[in-house]
């Protein structure tokens, strides 16, 4: 079984290259074309190109995968894996394959459908995830499912953290997932209709805390923005990038002050912030265009001060 693989950034590599690893035969890689990248916009190569490179697989960066059939061809695949490609596939691509589209998703499926599931569940405050391994159909997400694998979301994880974590599980899914295909007995679970959620791209309006909400809440989107888009608030006119923060409790009549309001100015204490149900802490942070600090030395150096009013 030929297998081309398209897959873009970071978390598509581990996937590649442990089908790599168990033997597999990889004929071919499509990926997104190079972009710019940093303040000097310089063209560099998505993550999966660079790897493919290294592992000296024939690689194919088409604009717009529909308007290259020809050259999808060419690459004489059996089997297309897809992981975090980044573009839609038209029925046309689909049957370029003879033994299917598979698709490696970062979500349980059908609960977290689309583009954020790993943001998006720990935003919801999700105490578990995994990867659905689903047969791909023109809709967004909605094939048949071969196969899942379940992990436990810890509750300081951060986005970064568990994508790496579901990268891997990812590979591991995938590589049990062929070695099933091979057999040609296997069966497929429709998805139920029921508990259907698609969650687009997240932006970065997205990330504004809202200090009205309770400290479980805040805590859950910082963790769930973290490394990016980063989730962020505004204080005295400058805004400030929140990274970790943690539920706080509040001291005698601190219940009276405003949602936002800066509670304390002890580097003990930390930055302690009013929120809806209490108090949260903002243990690490970044002024604009400043260095990522954590929160007592934020208040050691006067960036912020006990009455002032984040924005909301």
């Amino acid at each position: 079984m030929k297998i081309v693989f398209a897959g873009t950034p970071e978390f598509a590599v581990k996937p590649l290259e442990k089908i790599v690893e168990n033997g597999f035969d990889v004929v071919g890689v499509i990926t997104q074309t190079d972009k710019p990248q940093g303040r000097k916009g310089i063209l560099t190569p998505p993550p999966v190109k660079q790897t493919a490179e290294r592992l000296g697989i024939p690689v194919l960066q088409p604009e717009k995968i529909k308007d290259e059939i020809t050259a999808v061809k060419s690459l004489g695949g059996d089997i297309l894996i897809t992981c975090a490609y980044g573009q839609i596939l038209t029925q046309e691509v689909l049957d370029c394959f003879p033994c299917g589209v598979w698709n490696i998703h970062a979500g349980l499926l059908p609960e977290y459908r689309g583009a954020s599931p790993i943001q998006s569940c720990i935003v919801a405050g999700e105490t578990q995830t995994g990867v659905s391994i689903m047969k791909t159909e023109l809709g967004l997400d909605c094939g048949d499912i071969l196969l899942i694998e379940r992990t436990q979301i810890d509750d300081k994880e951060t986005y970064g953290e568990l994508s790496d974590r579901l990268s891997m599980l990812g590979a591991e899914g995938i590589v049990k997932a062929l070695k099933i295909l091979e057999t040609g007995e296997y069966t497929l679970t429709p998805q139920t209709a029921d508990g259907v959620n698609v969650y687009r791209k997240i932006h970065k309006e997205q990330a504004k805390i809202d200090f009205s909400k309770p400290a479980k809440e805040i805590v859950n989107l910082v963790r769930g923005m973290n490394p990016a888009p980063v989730a962020y608030t505004e204080l005295e006119g400058v805004k400030i990038n929140v990274y970790l923060a943690e539920p706080a409790p509040l001291l005698d009549g601190e219940e009276l002050a405003k949602n936002g309001e800066v509670l304390s100015d002890s580097v003990k204490r930390g930055l302690v912030v009013k929120c809806g149900d209490g108090g949260v802490k903002l243990l690490q942070v970044q002024a604009s265009g400043g260095k990522r600090m954590n929160g007592g030395d934020f208040l050691n150096g006067r960036k912020a001060r006990k009455g002032q009013v984040f924005i909301c």
